[in-house]
């Protein structure tokens, strides 16, 4: 290219001329970008620069750019020169290396896929997606909390003086002892109710005296350990719950853990045990309490005296089902102090955290609790009965 042939023009704004000017010849235009290309610099003419740009490619789209005395350039610079290019490099380029380090990042940027043609609704397999995710997240914890328990009873019987007798005392007070007053008037009153519903309907028959099977088989195998285990997912279950979550959000466990204490053996545990001996107990007294409103209501609306009642309890109910009444309770104890005490130690350091824990804790207790009567009768479903 001579010199005689080169002819420099303007931007039709000339305050355009300092960041560009084009360069024709005879046989290829270019256009020569000067000066600082930085939000700063260019302020309100940004616009202004950019559509002067794209229409000097539009009616030449083989122009040469001459980026070579750019002093500064930032990265809203680089996007701006990017999309005048239509998001392709220019077949003739010129460029500083330390420019073209913004420019490769732009090139390496993947390309937005398609909107789909057809929108579908994706909210309900991802929700049911979550809440798999959650149980599944959830049921391994459970079996590695209930693993470490295994090794820490191990433990406890090879080494006894370890056994935390004291803290199983202090559960099995406090949610055995203190919950006798709930318990028991819950399972009176069930009783009073049953015991009457059942009465208006047998005296329709004439079958009175068989009010004493219904509450005996409904009481003492199944509302007595469901109606305490209820009671105490709601009452103790929470208790733990937010005993631990409390000592996280206090950084108590934290100090466990700097002293070398283990957070199963000294609080899951004994809690464990504690509710596990304290539950059966509870069903017992619950279905004692609800059989005595039972008679109550039967000796009021029927006229059976309370001396026949418990003289005939023993050959209307088989042995067998007091016995799979306290068997629930156990099981149902043990599960409940484990799922308190797995979503109390998962709590994170905050209030609110503290709150969705024990509520989730005491939704889950129940619900298991329910599960778990609906497995019995499955299972035992032949046992104690004539």
């Amino acid at each position: 290219m001579r010199s005689e042939d080169i002819i420099l023009t303007n931007s039709s704004d000339n305050e355009m001329a300092y960041w560009y000017q084009l360069i024709t010849d005879n046989e290829a235009s270019c256009l020569k970008l000067t000066g600082d290309f930085t939000l700063a610099a260019l302020e309100s003419k940004f616009e202004l620069l950019a559509r002067e740009l794209a229409q000097h490619r539009a009616v030449n789209p083989n122009i040469h750019w001459d980026l070579t005395d750019i002093q500064q350039m930032d990265m809203a610079s680089v996007v701006m020169l990017w999309q005048v290019w239509q998001t392709q490099r220019p077949t003739h380029l010129l460029i500083r290396p330390e420019h073209e380090l913004m420019f490769k990042r732009l090139e390496n940027i993947p390309a937005q896929l398609p909107a789909p043609s057809h929108k579908y609704n994706t909210w309900l397999p991802i929700a049911l997606g979550k809440q798999v995710l959650l149980l599944w997240q959830n049921l391994i914890g459970m079996i590695s909390l209930i693993g470490q328990l295994i090794l820490d009873t191990i433990y406890l019987i090879k080494h006894p003086a370890y056994i935390p007798w004291r803290e199983i005392s202090a559960n099995l007070y406090r949610t055995g002892a203190q919950a006798l007053g709930i318990t028991a008037l819950v399972g009176f009153l069930i009783g009073v109710v049953l015991s009457y519903l059942s009465s208006q309907q047998l005296k329709i028959f004439g079958a009175d005296i068989f009010i004493i099977n219904i509450l005996g088989m409904s009481i003492i195998r199944e509302l007595g350990p469901l109606l305490a285990a209820i009671l105490v997912a709601g009452r103790s279950g929470s208790s733990m719950t937010a005993q631990l979550g409390v000592m996280r959000v206090t950084q108590e466990l934290d100090a466990l853990t700097v002293m070398g204490i283990s957070h199963s053996q000294r609080l899951v545990l004994p809690k464990v045990i504690g509710l596990g001996i304290a539950m059966p107990l509870l069903v017992l007294w619950t279905s004692a309490v609800a059989l005595l409103g039972g008679i109550v209501a039967a000796e009021i609306q029927l006229g059976l005296s309370y001396q026949y009642f418990l003289s005939a309890l023993p050959d209307a109910v088989p042995i067998a089902n007091l016995w799979l009444g306290l068997s629930k309770g156990v099981v149902c104890g043990m599960v409940i102090a484990l799922i308190a005490c797995y979503f109390g130690l998962r709590i994170k350091p905050n209030t609110e955290s503290l709150g969705e824990g024990t509520t989730t804790s005491v939704v889950t207790s129940i619900t298991v609790v329910i599960i778990i009567d609906a497995i019995f009768a499955i299972v035992f479903s032949d046992v104690g009965l004539y």
